[in-house]
């Protein structure tokens, strides 16, 4: 049996590293969402573990002005590196309201429009608590400001989504 050859750097590829994120910035997209914090209990599963609480006074997913309702915040990601993707760690009170969408949207020169690059229509539907991948993407942050939504579908406004926390997959620019 031959030896096997050793793989030159310039043919590996750098795998992504999370960088964990402040989840406890994201804010309501719109008057019907609101967001709290409780540091001794979310309220959604067992024990003494926080989140950022979203909740919804009203049901479903469109916002009260149009468009999609959910939570967003604005990135910063080191230079030098690409956005490949998204995790998310949350918890469902109940599975008939859950996140409907991750997405990315980078800010356009001149900043009168913003790109989605990464639109991810996974249903969140898993009780959890869980942490979940999007869909891979490449979102350059020295391009422009890039933001970050989950948007989110409530089926009663009694329900409760915790997120737990949220990461970025990263790699560094070739």
């Amino acid at each position: 049996m031959a030896p096997k050859k050793p793989v030159s750097r310039k043919t590996r590829r750098p795998k992504p590293i999370v960088m964990w994120i402040n989840h406890l910035d994201l804010l309501p997209g719109d008057f019907s969402v609101t967001t709290s914090f409780n540091l001794v209990s979310s309220g959604v599963g067992g024990g003494s573990l926080s989140g950022l609480e979203i909740r919804s006074s009203t049901t479903g997913a469109i916002a009260q002005g149009g468009g999609g309702k959910g939570v967003s915040m604005g990135l910063e990601v080191p230079p030098g590196f690409l956005i490949k993707g998204v995790r998310v760690c949350y918890q469902l009170s109940n599975a008939r309201s859950f996140i409907s969408q991750i997405r990315l949207a980078q800010l356009q020169i001149p900043p009168s429009t913003a790109l989605v690059i990464l639109d991810d229509p996974t249903d969140l539907i898993a009780p959890g608590p869980i942490c979940v991948n999007s869909n891979s993407t490449t979102v350059d942050p020295s391009a422009g400001a890039v933001s970050l939504d989950f948007f989110v579908n409530f089926g009663n406004t009694s329900d409760e989504i915790v997120i737990r926390g949220v990461g970025l997959f990263l790699a560094k620019v070739p």
